[in-house]
């Protein structure tokens, strides 16, 4: 009964929002969890404003990036819920949240909620859930694997000691991340990641292919200073120039391809404190990003997915 309940709910919310003329129908179980079509095209147009360029991509495409956003919530918000209350309180969302407006040009929050309203598709309730989600997984990451980050301060050490009171080179970058599953070919698959490329731009392609979370705004994973990149990965970018991206690199279980957006140098007064502080930082990011995919790939085997 609470389930039949559940769905005539959701059944109205979508006709509220599409209109009456749209049917429903059933896209998705995940276990006991249901997605319908609707759902799928609401998301596919909350993904939209996170990559504008998705607009270029055949619709199928944009329902499948949607339909698997979705799934990859349900399995989250599950997984979560194992560990920490959903219901609580979390300061971090509001600032999780203006990073997305701002990142999107947008001035504040209200500014955001009247764009929002505009497009009519989630409310900024519903993008505080969505937030929401993100902020306590990144969180269940932190519980779980924080103890094993391992992080060389030596090498840190050394590279600070590199800088000079001058200048220092960034990069804008975007990134795809893929890994190459049992049954793939690796050179079939990069050689369909560059044809993608080609026909439909990086950005897109990263919306497809990657796996890492920045795939939601076409990759894009902003400024990164010359000291946060690993030797290998900076020697790759020092051979290119903006707009050009790099060969297949390979970085543990996975493979990266980054695309220079654009450079700059900076005049720099080095504060080896303060520089320290920062590289742990990115680097305790990294690794728990990627014991996060490891975590979630493997969670995602324990649950039921029945498309239709």
């Amino acid at each position: 009964m609470i389930k039949k309940i559940f769905f005539i709910s959701l059944f109205l919310f979508n006709f509220t929002v599409f209109g009456f003329s749209k049917s429903v129908f059933i896209s998705v179980m995940i276990n006991d969890k249901i997605i319908t079509n609707l759902d799928i095209e609401k998301e596919s147009e909350y993904l939209k404003i996170f990559n504008p360029n998705l607009n270029n991509l055949e619709k199928k495409k944009i329902l499948d990036l949607a339909k698997n956003s979705l799934i990859n919530e349900i399995i989250k918000k599950a997984e979560i819920s194992k560990k920490i209350n959903f219901n609580d309180e979390n300061p971090f969302v509001d600032d999780y949240l203006k990073n997305i407006y701002t990142r999107l040009n947008y001035t504040d929050e209200k500014e955001f909620e009247i764009f929002l309203k505009e497009k009519k598709i989630y409310s900024l309730n519903e993008i505080k859930e969505k937030i929401k989600i993100e902020v306590l997984w990144n969180e269940l990451i932190y519980l779980k694997y924080n103890n094993l980050v391992k992080i060389d301060k030596a090498e840190i050490s050394s590279k600070i000691n590199k800088l000079s009171n001058e200048t220092k080179t960034e990069y804008l970058l975007s990134e795809i991340v893929f890994e190459k599953k049992k049954e793939d070919e690796l050179q079939s698959l990069i050689n369909k990641i560059n044809l993608s490329i080609k026909e439909i731009g990086f950005n897109n392609t990263a919306n497809i292919y990657s796996i890492s979370d920045s795939a939601k705004f076409g990759g894009k994973i902003g400024w990164i200073s010359q000291t946060n990149l690993s030797e290998q990965i900076f020697n790759k970018l020092n051979e290119k120039s903006k707009g050009d991206f790099t060969d297949i690199i390979n970085i543990g279980n996975n493979y990266l391809i980054l695309k220079i957006e654009d450079i700059k140098e900076i005049a720099i007064e080095v504060d080896k404190n303060e520089e320290t502080k920062k590289m742990i930082k990115f680097e305790t990011n990294k690794q728990l990003n990627q014991f996060s995919r490891i975590f979630f790939n493997k969670a995602r085997l324990n649950y039921s997915i029945n498309e239709k």
